[in-house]
């Protein structure tokens, strides 16, 4: 069991729970390397910088994610990386559609950390993971979700923060500001973006983009 990985990304931007999900890691394969990662952008350095990575455990509700659009564009960039969501958010129809957005598995936060391990072994063993009462009753994804998220997956990781940016309600000035970069470059990548969501406007890229997002859980390990 302790040749399954190599190296496990661990994004949550709670140090706390980074350090539960790093005993459950360490529980099920002892020896295994884990890189963390508190935000989005952080999650994609570490892609990047660890190609070799055998499996992410993501958080949906950190710095620069709105709901599943973070799942959709690792899954879209690394998409020889799997993905397990790790969340507060716990609705069945929460499961399924991180399921459907590409995710190996979803494991509830609330989940004691032997049902983490067992999860993660599982997952890594090449198996589709869900608490078992959600995997017994399952709904679909509607098709105008499923063809946005594929659309999602296309755009280049600038082009994702600038969307990013677009649904935090920032004008281009203020995301050129952020990204260093020149107010006609963001006009570029709005242009693009538009292009390959299939919309019009920057309101209906947000109100596509808002389409993925998933309330935050109530409690503080979010």
């Amino acid at each position: 069991m302790q040749q399954l990985a190599q190296k496990i990304i661990i994004a949550d931007d709670h140090p706390l729970f980074r350090a539960a999900l790093k005993q459950a890691v360490a529980q099920a394969l002892p020896g295994v390397a884990t890189v963390e990662a508190d935000s989005l952008s952080a999650v994609q350095q570490a892609v990047e910088q660890n190609p070799d990575a055998d499996l992410v455990l993501l958080d949906i509700h950190m710095p620069g994610t709105n709901g599943f659009s973070g799942l959709v564009f690792l899954r879209g960039q690394n998409p020889s990386i799997p993905v397990v969501v790790v969340s507060g958010s716990e609705q069945a129809h929460v499961m399924r559609r991180a399921i459907d957005y590409g995710a190996s598995g979803f494991i509830p936060k609330s989940a004691p950390l032997e049902t983490i391990s067992d999860a993660i072994v599982a997952v890594l063993e090449g198996e589709e993971w869900l608490p078992q009462e959600v995997a017994e009753n399952l709904g679909d994804v509607s098709e105008e979700d499923q063809k946005f998220a594929e659309a999602l997956a296309s755009l280049t990781p600038q082009q994702f923060r600038v969307l990013t940016m677009l649904t935090e309600g920032l004008l281009n000035k203020q995301i050129a500001y952020e990204l260093n970069v020149s107010e006609a470059t963001i006009k570029a990548h709005v242009t693009a973006i538009l292009r390959k969501l299939g919309v019009h406007s920057r309101t209906q890229a947000v109100i596509a983009a808002q389409r993925l997002g998933v309330e935050p859980p109530k409690t503080q390990l979010g």
